[in-house]
């Protein structure tokens, strides 16, 4: 087995393994070089076309690269932006490609973008188990949230930054001064810095941003919390709540901020057909919001799979993995069906989908919309939520773990998967003496295997091939 080979899925429809072959396959186009006028990395992943390294595209594209089996590395594209880190501790949005100065727009005029390095580090210590890594990019991290709170925390200890900065451009937010997504993922940014403290055994660390974590956690539940509607809203200048349901209110689930109660109200909003559970899940804008588009518009409703892939995570944060998983594959069914669409038109991956009927999303006038191929977004659908939501793999190489949670049994499994220097095979089939997993392994790992919800068992998996029977488990 070479290191060469990417991870092999297997699953019942063989449409899903032939799209995620393809993103492997289109990756390789997606690799670039610094140059000694942008003085990046030496290979970095960014779409071809783009004049631009942007932070939240390259942030994202670390989810999926940690799959490649080191064939394409995770985290060169965010040195690349680490790299650029001001006295002041800022760290922006865009690097023009000619020269690697930032880049900026009026609308967003401190180049801002979702604070979410500490979310990608800490599932790269997990996927790759670099230690040291974490140790060296602390540093960076906490100079950079520094900077956030110095520059945009305001005397209600919230955040006030531009829409521009939420990635979300053409939201109906109007009037909306302390967004709701920016503050939870500056909340999320200091749950994970806690952590990757933690992982250092570093207690001040830890203890310095547990305690940045609650005082935002307790402001949002505080005040952006509806409990009429059973949802999260941003706030105007005078702190009143601007009551538009759009995607970015779901971004608490994944910094574990609400209680279960809260939580439950949110999640009916993802099975509810009439606001975010539409045909293709899940939609930027709620479907019965007067400014809702079909057509998708934007974030006037379409549906974005770095959103859909932050939903699904969070969904997983609450043990809805049975919702998590039917969405993903809902949401693949229509990626494939753009793929390969009927008539004249070209298939593509695309950057945005139509949430109401299958095909990309459509925004009249708007030129270059949606980006076809656009990678940085879709192959954290056709990769990431592949492997960890529809085959339903959760793997850790510190731990030596690897969780597999089995909604139904089907046909499934992964073969030629990394852990650090050890590649692992599991495999689940229908065999004459029932269902069985098949193993094979180089070295020793732990295995827990959840079915139906109903058996959990954590197993050590010796090197070698081995099998299990599941009616023996």
């Amino acid at each position: 087995m070479t290191k060469k080979d990417f991870p092999t899925v297997h699953f019942y429809d063989q449409d899903f393994v032939d799209i995620y072959d393809q993103t492997w396959a289109l990756v390789q186009d997606f690799m670039q070089k610094g140059s000694a006028g942008n003085r990046f990395q030496k290979q970095y992943f960014n779409y071809p076309p783009g004049k631009t390294i942007n932070q939240f595209e390259s942030v994202m594209s670390t989810f999926f690269l940690v799959y490649s089996n080191r064939n394409f590395p995770a985290t060169p594209q965010i040195d690349n932006f680490y790299d650029k880190q001001e006295p002041s501790g800022a760290i922006r949005s865009d690097y023009a490609v000619t020269n690697g100065k930032p880049v900026f727009h009026k609308d967003n005029p401190e180049g801002l973008s979702p604070p979410l390095f500490a979310w990608a580090e800490y599932n790269i210590y997990h996927k790759i188990g670099n230690k040291k890594r974490i140790r060296e990019v602390l540093p960076i991290l906490e100079k950079y949230f520094s900077w956030l709170e110095t520059t945009f925390r305001r005397e209600n200890g919230l955040y006030e930054v531009p829409l521009a900065a939420t990635r979300m451009d053409n939201s109906p937010r109007k009037g909306a001064a302390y967004l709701i997504d920016f503050n939870t993922q500056q909340a999320l940014s200091a749950l994970y810095m806690s952590e990757l403290g933690d992982i250092l055994n570093d207690k001040d660390v830890s203890f310095k941003y547990k305690k940045h974590y609650f005082s935002l956690k307790t402001r949002i539940n505080n005040h952006m919390w509806n409990e009429k509607d059973g949802f999260y809203y941003d706030l105007d200048k005078n702190m009143s709540q601007v009551r538009v349901k759009t995607i970015a209110s779901f971004w608490p689930l994944l910094a574990e901020i609400p209680n279960d109660a809260k939580a439950e109200k949110i999640i009916a909003h993802i099975r509810n057909p009439h606001t975010f559970g539409t045909e293709h899940p899940f939609p930027s804008l709620a479907a019965n919001e007067e400014a809702f588009e079909k057509s998708g518009m934007g974030f006037r409703g379409s549906v974005y799979p770095p959103f859909t892939f932050m939903m699904i995570k969070g969904l997983e944060k609450y043990g809805a993995f049975d919702l998590a998983r039917a969405s993903a594959i809902r949401h693949l069914y229509y990626m494939l069906d753009a793929l390969h669409p009927e008539g004249k038109e070209k298939g593509n991956l695309w950057e945005a989908y139509a949430p109401r009927s299958e095909g990309h999303a459509k925004w009249p006038g708007k030129e270059g919309f949606p980006r076809p191929q656009f990678l940085p977004y879709t192959a954290l659908s056709t990769i990431a939520l592949m492997i960890e939501n529809i085959v339903g793999l959760y793997i850790s190489l510190p731990k030596k773990t690897v969780d597999w949670i089995i909604p139904t049994m089907e046909i499934m499994g992964i073969e030629n998967l990394s852990l650090k220097r050890n590649f692992i095979t599991i495999l689940s089939s229908k065999s004459g003496r029932g269902w069985e997993i098949r193993l094979e392994s180089e070295k020793l790992y732990y295995f827990t295997i959840d079915i139906l919800s109903k058996k959990k068992k954590t197993l050590p998996i010796p090197s070698g091939k081995c099998s299990m029977l599941i009616d023996k488990l």
